[in-house]
């Protein structure tokens, strides 16, 4: 990689699905990227504007309680939770993959995550199988932004 945003690109919802499989502490960011984000590796705080130590990210990593249920679905629900993101914050903001160490929680308990090490772009259509897959299930998901 010549910089941080020079990250090949997950391709298909099974290729994140196999790497959420082989590798604990993986998180999703939805942000500009690796390049913007790894200057100062801190997010900060919407509503107060207080820096917050770490990146805000979602933990890709399976839950217990899932048991022996479709890592492919838990992988398709955790990216469609936030897929508002992009037009809420922007067409330049996109989501990567990256592997890290947790260093609290923000204050919608998201982790915060330090020691990033940036995996991959997780492509458009890896959100739009995820999308697929959502809507397959017998539930009404949204993502998290709904509206009133």
């Amino acid at each position: 990689m010549n910089t941080p945003d020079d990250l090949p690109v997950l391709r298909t919802l099974d290729d994140l699905t196999i790497l959420v499989e082989r590798h604990d502490h993986l998180y999703v960011r939805w942000s500009r990227g690796p390049a913007a984000d790894l200057e100062s590796v801190s997010s900060r705080d919407d509503l107060t504007g207080v820096p917050m130590p770490g990146l805000s990210a979602n933990s890709l990593e399976v839950e217990p309680w899932w048991e022996d249920r479709p890592v492919k679905v838990w992988v398709a629900r955790r990216l469609h939770d936030y897929s508002h993101l992009p037009r809420e914050k922007g067409p330049d903001v996109h989501p990567w993959a990256l592997r890290g160490r947790e260093t609290g929680r923000g204050p919608d308990n998201e982790p915060l995550v330090g020691d990033v090490e940036p995996v991959g772009w997780i492509g458009v259509r890896v959100i739009e199988e995820a999308a697929d897959e959502v809507a397959r299930q017998e539930g009404v998901w949204g993502s998290l932004r709904r509206e009133a």
